[in-house]
């Protein structure tokens, strides 16, 4: 099963890359755009075909490695 997890910030905290981001598109014109953050995303193969068991395991995951949880927010989603 294949798996896509989204990362980004949380409102509220620091977003430094995303204002460095916006800034340079700033400088290249764009002036409509408000506001960036920036996030990651994480692409999973797993073996497991149980969707139910797999989202339990890439919650997991993301608890322990994938995503700061006191910091990031994190959706998951499954092919």
């Amino acid at each position: 099963m294949k798996a896509r997890v989204h990362v980004t910030l949380k409102s509220g905290v620091l977003d430094p890359q995303g204002k460095a981001i916006g800034h340079a598109l700033h400088s290249l014109g764009f002036a409509g755009v408000r506001d960036v953050r920036q996030g990651k995303v994480i692409e999973l193969d797993l073996e497991e075909s149980d969707p139910n068991k797999a989202r339990a395991a890439i919650e997991a995951m993301c608890g322990k490695l994938l995503a700061n949880p006191v910091i990031e927010n994190y959706t998951i989603e499954l092919a």
